[in-house]
């Protein structure tokens, strides 16, 4: 294994014809694949002033934002900018029916009126190190998947263990890259106090709604403002009203130049998942079943929550963030399926699979790549069924009904033994739960989730006590048994839960109905997902070889890129326009006006503009960040992103910031399987307009004097 690691190394040191615009490349190796290139195109900066292990450097002022974002830090005392949909959790968890921030938007106006952000963190990557040799210490070709896993899960726990024992404060986290056959360490720093600055309002940070959701032209002010805080020392710890602004020793200066067609723009962030190594029998599984399913059972929920969120501003602050989390998803999977049968994806992986066919069977030496495509193929058909009812499941129910995810709160109580602090502990996790919780509304979706469950799945795919129940019980109606379900769980809202707790008898909560529902389904789901397991060893096999298989058969005609796994990478392009189809040319830049000319009376969700904005418009008070008479909103450029890439800097050939990228375009909406260099654009607020939301709409000046801006 140890010639198998080298062989990788040497790949990834050589640097043929690099793609300036396809690619999400380690920081680490930018030095050897692709600085050269990058100043080509008018980088001015060296590797090193991107990442350094011994000096502070551009990627110590970007974080992970939250769970699944990126942010940039703007001044040196930890301001920070994400987007708006990345804050919009945190945002709509400070805001009530009185302080409708979601709606109104926030901004404070000094360092006392932040507020603390509960349950929100950042996470620095304060050192990347190739640990690849340790890694599969031990492992032989002869290994089994199972006893491979087993034995590299021994090595990366050692050494977790021994780096966090030398450098105290930092967390480690141990990352595999294409398909297991290269391993990477980062070292994490978390800071948990983070506090929110300023955040237009949804007019502004969610313009064009679900109907622009993933498309250009966009007209979206979609960034927020928070800031990281620190103890008195500057490290890291939980909230208190005696920490201070943590204070930043990198952070990024801002560039109000005019943006041009052609300019130099790359993007640091957290692409979250590409399966850019995705085999045609993948793709034919996620075209029949998975985004099918995905699309169908969110769609039907998402129906329910509009309807009741339009109907009351208090369930529409409830469930504003579930519905964006859940719609963002469903929608990308309408335009994934689209993009793979317009672009014809599964032809072309198929013409990949058999010039890599044809390679493992020219030579002996390749004889153990022979197998690859072969457990693939199988695994995934074998697989299919089991993976149907539990996707089923997790969508419809786990996901969906959240009278099952509250009781799961309520595990401790469900012992023999039940201790104060596990009463207190379940008191405090389900009032924070029933906060944006609304009975009525999740009656509705159990309803419509329930029965889909059992009009999709057959009568021995269904989980078997609910399944009983109500064919004994109800004459077989869904919709009785679920009103029996709300009507008799202690569950079903937060006066019935306080009531039980009051009594301080739980000897009775084991025989709860959402209770017993919540064990039948998880016992089927575990059922269902252990019927997958040895696919799942075996798709990982297969998957392992292909990549390394590939890898070796491209040789020096191709540097490849590991897939996105939510690590801090950097992609390099240029701001362009495309064309999207015969005889139609986007531009690379929307304006002002086109929002003031796309507000639509008729879909006020989506398309209503701001007073206070229309009348900036009308007195062109755009101070110093006008262009032309106009403000520019969003543009352009060919950089490679994914999801986890949310809030993250757009930066020019300085390294100044020029904007945050917060969207892919709906023409390519295959690109996490396969990258469309004519049609692939990221999607990203321009920084005049973020500047310009922020001194002339929101009146907070003061951390435009905050930030260093270079022009």
């Amino acid at each position: 294994m140890k010639k198998l690691t080298l062989l990788i190394a040497t790949l990834l040191l050589i640097a043929p014809r690099v793609s300036a615009d396809e690619g999400m490349w380690l920081l680490p190796m930018l030095e050897k694949l692709n600085i050269k290139d990058m100043k080509a195109k008018g980088m001015k900066l060296s590797a090193k002033d991107i990442y350094d292990i011994n000096a502070n450097s551009l990627k110590d002022a970007i974080v992970i934002f939250g769970g699944g974002c990126t942010g940039e830090v703007v001044s040196s005392e930890g301001l920070l900018l994400t987007n708006h949909h990345c804050g919009f959790g945190a945002i709509q968890k400070l805001s009530s029916v009185n302080y409708d921030y979601l709606k109104n938007g926030f901004w404070a106006m000094n360092n006392k009126e932040e507020l603390p952000a509960e349950g929100l963190s950042v996470k620095f990557i304060r050192h990347i190190e190739d640990v690849t040799e340790g890694a599969l210490a031990g492992v032989v070709d002869a290994d089994t998947e199972v006893q491979r896993n087993e034995k590299s899960k021994q090595n990366i726990k050692q050494i977790t263990t021994e780096y966090e024992k030398n450098n105290l404060g930092k967390t480690v986290l141990v990352k595999s890259f294409f398909g297991g056959n290269q391993f990477f360490l980062f070292s994490i720093e978390e800071y948990k106090d983070v506090r929110l600055v300023g955040t237009p309002p949804s007019s502004i940070g969610k313009f064009g709604g679900d109907t622009d959701n993933w498309m250009w032209p966009r007209h979206t002010g979609d960034f927020s403002v928070f800031r990281i805080y620190s103890n008195t020392e500057g490290r890291p710890a939980e909230y208190s009203k005696d920490n201070v602004p943590y204070q930043s020793p990198t952070h990024l200066t801002i560039s109000t130049k005019k943006i041009k067609e052609g300019d130099f723009a790359m993007i640091m962030g957290f692409p979250g998942s590409t399966k850019r190594y995705m085999t045609s029998y993948e793709i034919e599984k996620t075209l029949a079943q998975e985004n099918p399913i995905r699309i169908f059972v969110r769609g039907e929920r998402q129906d329910i929550l509009k309807k009741d969120m339009a109907a009351s501003d208090r369930v529409r602050i409830q469930y504003a963030s579930k519905y964006a989390g859940s719609s963002n998803y469903w929608k990308n999977s309408i335009g994934m399926s689209r993009g793979l049968k317009k672009l014809n994806v599964k032809s072309k992986k198929e013409a990949i699979e058999a010039n890599f066919t044809k390679w493992a069977n020219a030579n002996e030496s390749r004889a153990k790549y022979r197998t690859a495509l072969p457990l693939i193929e199988e695994s995934v058909k074998e697989s299919a069924k089991s993976d149907k009812v539990t996707q089923y499941i997790s969508e419809a129910l786990l996901r969906s009904v959240e009278i099952i995810q509250v009781s799961a709160i309520a595990r401790n109580l469900e012992k023999k033994e039940v201790t104060p602090a596990d009463v207190e502990g379940a008191k405090s996790a389900i009032a924070a739960f029933y906060k944006d919780y609304n009975e009525a509304t999740d009656r509705k979706v159990a309803k419509s989730m329930f029965k889909i469950i059992f009009d999709s799945l057959s009568t021995t795919e269904q989980p078997t006590y609910i399944q009983e129940q109500i064919a004994a019980n109800f004459d077989g109606d869904v919709s009785k048994y679920v009103d029996y379900l709300y009507d008799s769980s202690i569950f079903a809202n937060q006066a019935k839960f306080n009531a039980y707790v009051a009594k301080g008898d739980f000897s009775t909560i084991a025989s709860d109905p959402a209770v017993k529902a919540r064990e039948d389904i998880y016992k089927t789901n575990n059922t269902y997902s252990a019927m997958s397991a040895k696919y799942r060893a075996q798709f990982a096999e297969g998957h392992r070889l292909f990549v390394d298989g590939v890898i070796k058969m491209d040789g020096d005609s191709k540097t490849h890129y590991p897939d996105a796994n939510f690590t801090l990478r950097l992609t390099y392009g240029n701001v362009l326009p495309y064309n999207p189809a015969d005889a139609v040319t986007y531009n690379y830049f929307t304006t002002l006006s086109g929002i003031i000319a796309k507000e639509d009376r008729s879909n006020p969700v989506d398309f209503t503009v701001p007073s206070r904005l229309k009348k900036l418009y009308e007195a062109k008070d755009f101070g110093e960040y006008a262009e032309n008479g106009d403000i520019r909103v969003g543009f352009i450029s060919n950089n490679d992103i994914t999801g986890g890439n949310s809030g993250s800097p757009v930066l020019n050939g300085k390294g100044e910031l020029i904007g945050l990228v917060f969207d892919g375009n709906w023409e390519a909406m295959s690109g996490d399987i396969a990258f469309e260099p004519e049609l692939q654009r990221s999607i990203s607020v321009d920084i005049r307009y973020v500047l310009f939301i922020i001194e002339k709409y929101g009146n907070a000046e003061w951390l435009i004097d905050e930030m260093t801006i270079a022009n």
